[in-house]
């Protein structure tokens, strides 16, 4: 599935179309470059899954977990070597835990992650600076409208 946004607004509309599909179990990998908007995605699905903190990158602390209908764990493994620095963080539990994972920069670590991850791919429009195609991919639940 590919889905335009031309701002901050939708992007994070687009996020909360999301989380309302989510289910125990999901895993989501973000991937696409530097202010490419994968945290901003991540406070749209955040929203749906009904957390009320504010969301920010955890680009230096790694995980940052959040309560809502669902767990969420917000990974973002930027500052990882590879799949042994990600297995070493005990992330398996939350993997295959109760909650739901999202994981930006995700390219780095795909081999460690479930065979049903949903690939969130987005790329910023060249030229356009506020506007991104968002690419899902392994998509379960039907059409996101």
């Amino acid at each position: 599935m590919k889905f335009h946004s031309s701002s901050v607004e939708e992007s994070v509309a687009l996020g909360k179309k999301i989380g309302a599909f989510l289910k125990k179990g999901d895993v989501l990998a973000l991937q696409g470059p530097l202010a490419a908007g994968k945290t901003t995605i991540t406070k749209g699905i955040a929203q749906a899954l009904g957390v009320e903190d504010t969301i920010t990158s955890p680009t230096f602390c790694l995980i940052s977990e959040y309560q809502g209908r669902l767990p969420l764990y917000h990974f973002d493994v930027y500052r990882l070597q590879g799949s042994d620095d990600f297995a070493n963080l005990g992330a398996e539990d939350m993997l295959y835990g109760d909650g739901v994972c999202l994981i930006e920069w995700s390219e780095k670590i795909m081999d460690e992650l479930p065979k049903k991850t949903i690939i969130l791919r987005l790329e910023v429009s060249p030229g356009k600076e506020s506007e991104r195609d968002i690419y899902i991919e392994n998509w379960p639940y039907g059409e996101i409208q």
